[in-house]
C-alpha cells in the first residue's frame, strides 16, 4: 500500500479530516478549492502536524498520534512540488536540478530525457515559461530520491497547451518510475488523466 492516511486538525474554525488507503500509482485529492486539499499535503509531508490519527507511507510509518511517532519533515523522503515552482534564482536549471540529490541516487540523465528538460539545463530560471518552470521542479523533486511524490496543484495558472505537457510528464513518471504520487487538483480532467485513485473530498 502507498498511502495509509488518517489525519485531522483544526485550521481557524474549520476542521480538515481525511481518511485513505490507496495502492501504487497516483493518488489524486480531489474537490473545490478551500477544502483543504493542500493541509492534507502539508500533514502527509510532516509541514502541518495533524492532532490525531496517522501517515503511512510506502509502509512505512511517518507519524501517529498514539504511538507519539512524528519524523522530521526532512527525515521522510518525500519529494514536494508546490504551486509555485520556486527553483533558485540564482542557479542555472542545471545547479537547481543537483540541489538535495542524493549521493548516488536519481538517474538524472534519464530524469532529464523523459521530462523534456535537456535543452533547458543552462538557463536562468527567470527565462523559463510557467510549464518549463514545473517540469524543473519536478525533476528537482525526483532527483532528490524521495520514497513519493506529494504535487499541489502542479498545473495551476498554465494554459491547456503547457497543462498536456505536464500531464504527458506526470504519467510518465507515474508509469516509469514506479514512485507513488499524492496529487492535489479541482480540474475534473486532471484527475481523470492521471490517478490510479481517486479521494473525493
Amino acid at each position: 500500500m502507498s498511502f495509509d492516511v488518517d489525519v485531522s486538525v483544526l485550521r481557524g474554525d474549520s476542521r480538515i479530516a481525511a481518511r485513505f488507503a490507496t495502492g501504487p500509482g497516483a493518488t489524486v485529492l480531489f474537490g473545490p478549492s478551500g477544502v483543504g486539499k493542500t493541509s492534507i499535503l502539508q500533514m502527509v509531508a510532516g509541514l502541518l502536524r495533524p492532532e490525531s490519527g496517522h501517515v503511512r507511507v510506502a509502509g512505512e510509518t511517518l507519524f501517529d498520534a498514539d504511538a507519539r511517532i512524528d519524523v522530521r519533515p526532512d527525515r521522510r523522503r518525500i519529494g514536494y512540488v508546490f504551486q509555485e515552482a520556486r527553483l533558485f534564482p540564482h542557479m542555472r536549471v542545471a545547479a537547481n536540478l543537483r540541489y538535495g540529490q542524493r549521493r548516488g541516487e536519481g538517474d538524472s540523465d534519464g530524469i532529464v530525457a523523459m521530462l523534456g528538460i535537456g535543452h533547458l539545463l543552462d538557463r536562468w530560471p527567470r527565462s523559463l515559461s510557467g510549464g518549463e518552470a514545473r517540469r524543473v521542479a519536478i525533476g528537482r523533486a525526483l532527483l532528490s530520491g524521495p520514497r513519493v511524490l506529494l504535487l499541489d496543484e502542479p498545473l495551476s495558472s498554465l494554459d491547456r497547451a503547457r497543462r498536456g505537457d505536464i500531464l504527458d510528464a506526470l504519467v510518465a513518471v507515474r508509469d516509469r518510475t514506479g514512485i507513488p504520487i499524492l496529487m492535489v487538483t479541482h480540474d475534473p480532467d486532471e484527475a481523470e488523466r492521471i490517478a490510479t485513485d481517486i479521494v473525493r473530498l
